[in-house]
C-alpha cells in the first residue's frame, strides 16, 4: 500500500490534510486503538442491557403463566 504524503495541519502535530480529497486525517494509532475499544465497549454494554430487558420480559411471561394457572 502506497503511503499518502500528509500536509502537516498547524497546530496539530497527529494531523494531516490529504492533498488529494483535502481531508483531515488522525495519523495516532493511540488514539484509533482507544476510539475503537470505546465503540467495542459501548456495544457490548449495549447488547448486554438488550439480553436482560429480553430476559425480564421473559421471566414476566412465566410469572403471568403461572398466575393465570393458579387462577384456573
Amino acid at each position: 500500500m502506497e503511503e499518502i504524503e500528509l500536509i502537516p495541519v498547524e497546530g496539530y502535530t497527529t494531523l494531516g490534510r490529504d492533498p488529494a480529497s483535502n481531508a483531515i486525517l488522525n495519523t495516532d494509532t493511540t488514539q484509533y486503538e482507544a476510539y475503537i475499544k470505546a465503540r467495542n465497549e459501548a456495544r457490548k454494554k449495549t447488547k448486554e442491557i438488550r439480553d436482560l430487558k429480553d430476559e425480564v420480559a421473559e421471566l414476566k411471561r412465566l410469572v403471568n403463566d403461572l398466575v393465570q394457572k393458579k387462577d384456573k
